[in-house]
């Protein structure tokens, strides 16, 4: 019990050293927290030092940290530049699973005789986990009656790859998209919307004064009713559609919060939800054990890592065409190949808040989509033989 008390109160306020770091030391601030969080965190998790029963600790913080942290994070966005910029959302949103449906059927065709039985199956898991998420994976094993080591080896290469994409991004993304893509607007509904990244002394100046820890935690206080009641709708549907649900009410919430003149006026809000992102991230990135899956079924590593990055290619290729910019393509990957909480861990990573709502939105679209399209793909594929 009190190493799960330790590991715990680690999680929780590790993050406080990192920003204290980040501010210390330029050099570290270069580097920029959410990294530093998710590099500590594959460490920690692949080390063996993780104590007996962590597992538990680790998902009951992951589903406790990002639906308080949405709300935060949406309470100050601007609401009607993201309307200004639905149309790019979309046509990114489309370009990517045009992206994933043709990485899919096409790699189905290359590795479908590396060993892996009933790859069809595998192929309708993950147009279903690229398109919406976890939820959309498990759905999908009970749909096509995957069998349970099948589904695993899948899962566990999926979080994997998942690991190193979001790296990627985090760490040259915003270089290789901007090589490429145009860039974000640097305006929208009349003023600038870009942010100050949270690593460094002045976002988190001040949050202990009184003058804002005040209605900071009024905020955080709205932000607990607003996860409780997404939590509590979320029991009434089937356990496969609770994410669906939960993060829908939660998000529409927290948009319909950010409404409210006196809420959104609120000072720190955003911070405070990326505070609970770089716990997220540290405790995400601690789950991903490597050593266990060394060796299985190397022909479907090979085809789970040509669907990740040959569709991104494509989503990339298509979206220039259509002029969609960088941080869009960069917002609406990540909702659909590494699911909607890790968004706010790339807006923070490019330094663009206004990008948020736009993210959570493809993911929300993913995860209503994604059993459907994944489903129907893998019927296509097994007709296809």
């Amino acid at each position: 019990m009190g190493a799960k008390v330790l590991l715990i109160l680690f999680y929780v306020f590790f993050p406080m050293a990192i920003l204290y770091l980040c501010r210390k030391f330029p050099m570290v601030n270069k580097l920029g927290s959410v990294l530093i969080a998710y590099a500590v965190g594959l460490i920690i998790g692949n080390i063996g030092i993780l104590p007996e029963g962590s597992a538990g600790v680790q998902d009951a913080l992951t589903m406790i940290t990002i639906p308080l942290a949405i709300p935060l994070l949406l309470f100050s966005a601007n609401v009607k530049s993201w309307f200004m910029m639905a149309g790019k959302t979309m046509l990114s949103m489309l370009a990517a699973l045009i992206g994933v449906i043709v990485v899919v059927a096409t790699g189905y065709l290359i590795f479908r005789g590396a060993g892996m039985k009933e790859m069809w199956k595998v192929s309708g898991m993950l147009v279903g986990v690229y398109t919406g998420g976890t939820p959309n994976l498990a759905s999908l094993k009970m749909m096509l009656n995957v069998n349970p080591d099948t589904y695993l080896i899948t899962h566990t290469y999926d979080m994997i790859l998942s690991s190193f994409y979001l790296l990627f991004l985090i760490t040259l993304g915003k270089r290789v998209f901007g090589a490429i893509l145009r860039p974000f607007p640097t305006s929208a509904a009349g003023r600038s919307i870009s942010y100050t990244q949270l690593n460094g002394r002045d976002p988190y100046q001040g949050i202990l004064s009184r003058r804002v820890l005040v209605p900071l935690s009024k905020a955080f206080g709205l932000s607990a009713i607003i996860f409780a009641i997404g939590g509590g709708l979320g029991f009434l549907v089937p356990e496969s559609a609770r994410m669906v649900v939960v993060i829908l009410v939660i998000t529409t919430l927290g948009i319909g919060a950010s409404l409210i003149p006196s809420v959104n006026r609120i000072e720190k809000t955003f911070e405070l939800g990326m505070y609970l992102i770089l716990i997220f991230s540290l405790v995400v990135a601690s789950m991903a054990n490597f050593r266990n899956f060394t060796g299985a079924a190397p022909g479907l590593f090979l085809y789970i890592t040509y669907v990740v990055f040959g569709g991104l290619l494509l989503h990339v290729l298509i979206s220039r065409y259509f002029r969609v910019d960088s941080d869009t393509v960069m917002v609406t990957s990540t909702a659909l190949i590494c699911s909607p909480p890790f968004v706010p861990v790339i807006a923070g990573a490019i330094r663009n808040r206004e990008v948020i709502v736009s993210g959570l939105t493809v993911g929300i679209l993913g995860y209503a989509a994604g059993n459907y399209l994944g489903y129907a793909i893998a019927l296509l594929i097994q007709s296809l033989g």
